[in-house]
């Protein structure tokens, strides 16, 4: 397990201060009704051997990495829907294998191939999973983690969002890789958005991030290994066949 430890204090006050932007990116704004959070148990392994992982089309299956072992695919329900299914994929020998799926949730709006700042829809594309981190201690993990209060939700959220980023893991859309999830840098500048994570489901849509159970984001952390360069493909049905 690689750690970071604890943000230094100094860049602990200045991303704190920020993170309730980047947080706010991730879905914690919305002081609507949520439903409660999804304490299911996730799903059974797939036993079928695949050549490719299902539903991914030619456009996006020819960005993942040749050296991708592992794949986080987000099955979003329509380009409008904030309702979703994340499944891991890990390659064994020229073979593809499901090892778990999720019910999940993504941008209140749905999906976008030209994600902007606050259109509170999740990114269309392939992006590695290079840093994770969060609120809690480490559940054991291969990728680089930062253990940080700074993680942590406004209180002035709904309570049911304030558990939403105890564990996260930094999709690599807007980033500088190598760096805390939180880190601000958005090297394709704040129009574009930035701060779009897996991270800790409240029962409801985010403004652009991917969210699921506990249990599935500690399979995820305990699981993902960077020796294998994990990726996540994720959109809507419809935009990841195209």
């Amino acid at each position: 397990m690689r750690r970071r430890g604890s943000a230094r204090a100094g860049l602990s006050a200045v991303i704190g201060g920020l993170l309730v932007m980047s947080a706010a990116a991730c879905g914690g704004s919305d002081h609507g009704s949520a439903a409660p959070r999804d304490k299911s148990d996730d799903t059974q392994p797939r036993k079928t051997a695949l050549k490719r992982v299902p539903g991914i089309g030619d456009r996006l299956w020819r960005q993942v990495p040749a050296g991708s072992r592992q794949v986080v695919a987000v099955y979003g329900a329509g380009k409008n829907s904030p309702d979703s299914t994340v499944a891991l994929f890990t390659k064994h020998g020229a073979v593809w294998k499901q090892e778990r799926s999720w019910a999940a949730h993504n941008g209140r709006k749905g999906w976008t191939t030209d994600h902007h700042e606050g259109d509170l829809r999740s990114p269309v594309g392939v992006f590695t999973l290079s840093d994770a981190g969060g609120v809690l201690a480490a559940p054991g993990t291969r990728l680089p983690y930062t253990r940080s209060a700074a993680f942590q939700a406004p209180r002035y959220w709904k309570k049911a969002y304030w558990h939403d980023f105890d564990y996260v893991i930094a999709i690599d859309y807007n980033r500088v890789r190598g760096t805390a999830p939180n880190d601000p840098t958005r090297p394709q500048g704040q129009s574009k958005g930035g701060s779009i994570w897996l991270h800790m489901d409240h029962g409801s849509g985010t403004s652009a991030c991917v969210s699921q159970s506990e249990s599935a984001m500690r399979y995820l952390l305990r699981t993902l290994d960077p020796r294998l360069h994990p990726v996540v493909v994720m959109g809507d049905k419809a935009d990841l066949k195209a």
